[in-house]
């Protein structure tokens, strides 16, 4: 297996990348969250947010994978994106979006989706039961997307209690330093010390 190249935290090489990612998700330790000292088993996997096709690309190959049986393990796949429409609708505000922002202004728009779609609905619209620790492993897309009406550090902070038998794995599109993320290789996303960079 090859190894990926990283530079300030990013997988330069997506095929080496992906290639370790699928070992991990064939790993039952991983799979356990075996010889993590007590911490929770998250893990980030940052990537150039200019390369998001090719990582959509292969993330459906990957999810494809399992559904097929071909690994040992079963994604569950949450686009944070689709979440936030399914908390709008639910709200009964996706299509006065709009109308809203046109009368309102964004900033007045903003505030009031911030009310509705907080981390905790995030993450309660996330979960699903029954979890099958030693298979299932949380898979997060759509973190870009969804910036600035969520922030990443703020799903995985409320995420820790509701997912701690399972791994979870965010695909970011930027870096990871092992305290910090940084959206888009620029923006500050905020703190975050639990997670494993996954590469």
């Amino acid at each position: 297996m090859t190894t990926p190249t990283t530079h300030a935290g990013i997988a330069q090489d997506l095929e080496a990348a992906f290639d370790r990612i699928r070992a991990r998700l064939v790993d039952p330790d991983f799979l356990a969250n075996k010889g993590l000292a007590n911490e929770v088993g998250f893990f980030v996997f940052p990537y150039d947010a200019a390369r998001e096709d090719e990582v959509r690309t292969r993330t459906a190959e990957l999810l494809a994978l399992s559904e097929a049986g071909r690994l040992p393990c079963r994604i569950v796949h949450r686009d944070l994106w689709e979440i936030f429409t399914r908390i709008c609708e639910d709200h009964r505000i996706l299509d006065r979006i709009p109308g809203l922002e046109a009368r309102r202004g964004t900033p007045a728009l903003l505030d009031r989706l911030h009310k509705i779609a907080t981390p905790e609905a995030f993450v309660q619209a996330m979960d699903y039961e029954p979890h099958e620790p030693g298979r299932d492993v949380l898979l997060i897309t759509g973190v870009g997307k969804v910036y600035p009406l969520v922030r990443a550090h703020s799903i995985l902070e409320n995420a820790q209690h509701v997912f701690e038998n399972v791994p979870v794995v965010l695909f970011y599109p930027g870096r990871y330093d092992g305290t910090q993320l940084h959206l888009f290789n620029s923006i500050s996303d905020g703190n975050y010390y639990r997670a494993f960079n996954l590469l």
